[in-house]
């Protein structure tokens, strides 16, 4: 059942995507060359934890960190580790945080050196297409409103869209109803109403739609193993409005492309 939220508790949801956009800030000041993937996670939890939050990832069904890091053809859910950030690499990072009884989620992917004129317009065209999302996220429309916008944005360009792992709801639960894939038909799903709070987050992929499942039994990579790019929103819906929960500002601040 979908989980309607009052205005009061909208703003709640703000607060914890302030905390959420600021720990990504922080990260997106140490993703260079030479980094190790476990240390970005450890300046996320410190931050999100000193500032009245809780990692949202952190212990979800067994995951062991607050962050998902996913480098290269990892599309989601990847752990942070010691690998070495190489130049030409590219890097997702997901985060959650919860604060006063509600979550916020956000994700955004780099590039790290040099990396390929092909793989930069990857991740453009992926972070051009959450906002495509976002505007067809109005009231009245309906879920597959949002992710047709997607879909046709990006395979326009000759990407393809991830189909196995989708947005939500997001709320006093990480995950609520309704699922928001990144594909689907215009006027079909859910119809989008005031006090509905969403994630989405399009997985855009150079090559083959197609994914696999490592044997960590949370790892999604690409079939072919070329690179993925994510980009997340927390987005409320509102009768005259759709506002923005999460925030990338603290990330561009810190790093352009």
């Amino acid at each position: 059942m979908i989980q309607f939220k009052t205005e009061e508790e909208i703003e709640i949801i703000k607060e914890s995507a302030l905390i959420l956009g600021k720990a990504h800030g922080e990260v997106a000041k140490h993703v260079k060359e030479g980094v190790k993937t476990a240390s970005l996670d450890k300046i996320a939890e410190e931050y999100i934890r000193d500032h009245q939050g809780i990692p949202s990832f952190k212990g979800y069904n067994g995951f062991p960190a607050s962050l998902c890091i996913s480098v290269n053809e990892v599309v989601v859910h990847g752990f942070p580790s010691q690998y070495e950030l190489k130049d030409g690499d590219i890097i997702s990072i997901d985060c959650g945080v919860f604060h006063r009884g509600f979550h916020s989620d956000s994700a955004y992917t780099y590039p790290v050196g040099e990396v390929s004129p092909k793989v930069i317009a990857l991740l453009k065209a992926t972070r051009e297409s959450l906002y495509v999302g976002i505007e067809k996220a109005v009231f009245g429309n309906r879920v597959g409103d949002i992710g047709n916008g997607i879909q046709k944005f990006v395979e326009a360009k000759g990407y393809t869209v991830v189909r196995e792992l989708v947005g939500h709801g997001v709320g006093k639960q990480l995950h609520e109803p309704p699922e928001v894939p990144n594909w689907g038909k215009r006027g079909s799903g859910a119809k989008l109403k005031e006090g509905m709070v969403l994630a989405i987050e399009p997985m855009v992929n150079l090559g083959t739609r197609n994914v696999v499942q490592e044997r960590d039994g949370w790892t999604i990579r690409t079939a072919d193993r070329k690179p993925s790019a994510h980009y997340e929103h927390t987005v409320a819906i509102f009768e005259d409005r759709t506002e923005v929960l999460t925030t990338h500002q603290y990330i561009e601040e810190n790093f352009k492309f």
